[in-house]
């Protein structure tokens, strides 16, 4: 066999070097939004519109070049580290989930989730077919374009939500539980309707190719409730028997990697795999929270900011300043904005839920993050995009993930704690908690 030839030293010196800077950059604006009482992940995402053509390109383009070289391995050496990130940051918001919770409030869950994604859906669609033609590539169908905005513009970040909510402090509030398990329901719909636009744009749509993206999905949470299930439960067990927490973290992230695994091979989005991977581990009397405690300090303080910087270079904001694109931008953003806080707000108050918590809703489920990169990615690579709209689009997904918070704080400080909330913040408590260390003998 033949020896793999390493990377290039040149490769391995700008990776480092760039982690470091979105790092250090992350954690410094996330001090100074902190300082504003916003949460960390605001001044994580603006790390990488600093250092990203935004700024820093748009200053001195021959720094920000030799800083992120357009070196199509460089750019995948780096996006492999943020998508580790992302996976087991998605885990770790799994294993937070209540699965009593979602039984219990399921139904109120739906509605949430159906309102979030329709309404946004339907007015992505009129923005698509009312679009001017030179936000449309010359040979983009109007139909597929239509479509496509109106899947980006439902699409919800479950990540960001996840980093956010973590953040705040808000992930054992039954609003943080609602908007969660919504969220993800309306990202797997959203990766589901993403597949359906991308094959009109490629090979045309074809009802086997619908009817075998439906069945993967629902035969995969099939297969993990029946079969994922007692394995998860049965590694943990064989894992929890060191007195070391190390093995339990081992199973743990090769559990999320797997269940990202099988759905990435499905041709569904990965982050869907590691979502129900991490409700599997967070099951109750699975796992021993506090030996896991490790594992989510290092994916919310390196590996989260690292993925959250990444979200931000892709953008470039410096095309805002022709005033067509400008208003564009300006009617997506509001277009966008109103049928996610409509849509949650409406199935909340159906579920019988507050005016409060209908806003935190539509608060949390508002953020796009990431998730709106990789679609705009995907509808650029496509030719359904062109680089204006794409930066259109991109600015849906930094706006959003900016103005969460502090809606949310605005909303969520309006909303008394429950029993139930209670034990279960102290239940989640134990995250924070290293199990004490057995002395060797």
């Amino acid at each position: 066999m033949t020896p793999v030839a390493p990377p290039a030293p040149e490769l391995v010196l700008h990776l480092l070097i760039q982690l470091s800077s979105l790092l250090l950059l992350g954690l410094l604006l996330g001090r100074i939004a902190a300082r504003f009482k916003l949460p960390a992940i605001v001044g994580e995402l603006l790390a990488g519109v600093v250092l990203g053509p935004s700024l820093l390109g748009h200053l001195n383009f021959d720094a920000y070049r030799w800083l992120f070289p357009a070196n199509p391995e460089q750019v995948h050496l780096l996006d492999a580290v943020a998508q580790v990130g992302v996976l087991l940051l998605v885990g770790v918001a799994g294993a937070h989930m209540d699965s009593r919770l979602m039984r219990r409030r399921g139904a109120t869950a739906a509605r949430v989730s159906l309102g979030g994604l329709l309404i946004p859906l339907g007015l992505g669609i009129g923005l698509g077919f009312l679009a001017p033609e030179r936000f449309l590539p010359g040979d983009t169908d109007r139909v597929t374009f239509a479509l496509f905005l109106g899947v980006a513009v439902c699409v919800t970040a479950i990540p960001v939500i996840a980093k956010t909510l973590a953040d705040m402090k808000l992930m054992h509030r039954d609003v943080g539980q609602l908007t969660m398990t919504a969220g993800m329901v309306d990202d797997a719909v959203g990766w589901f309707l993403l597949s359906v636009v991308s094959a009109m744009a490629t090979v045309g749509l074809h009802g086997s190719n619908v009817a075998r993206s439906v069945l993967y999905l629902c035969g995969f949470v099939l297969l993990a409730w029946l079969v994922g299930r007692p394995l998860v439960r049965g590694a943990l067990r064989l894992a929890a028997r060191s007195s070391e927490d190390g093995p339990t973290i081992t199973t743990v992230v090769v559990i999320v990697l797997a269940g990202a695994t099988i759905t990435h091979a499905l041709h569904m989005e990965a982050v869907f795999g590691a979502f129900v991977a991490g409700i599997l581990i967070g099951s109750p009397g699975v796992v021993d929270a506090r030996r896991l405690a490790p594992l989510r300090t290092v994916v919310l303080t390196v590996l989260a900011p690292i993925f959250l910087a990444t979200a931000g270079l892709r953008a470039d904001l410096t095309v805002l300043g022709d005033p067509q694109v400008l208003l564009a931008a300006v009617i997506l953003l509001a277009v966008a904005i109103f049928g996610k806080f409509a849509g949650a707000y409406l199935g909340a108050r159906a579920s019988r839920l507050g005016h409060w918590e209908g806003l935190a809703l539509g608060a949390g489920m508002n953020a796009r993050g990431v998730v709106e990169i990789i679609v705009a990615m995907v509808g650029l690579r496509l030719g359904i995009l062109d680089v204006t709209s794409y930066t259109v689009v991109a600015l849906l997904a930094i706006v959003t993930s900016l103005m969460a918070p502090p809606l949310l704080r605005l909303a969520m400080s309006r909303v008394s704690a429950n029993a139930d909330e209670m034990l279960r913040q102290a239940d989640q408590e134990q995250w924070a908690e290293p199990t004490a260390r057995v002395p060797r003998s």
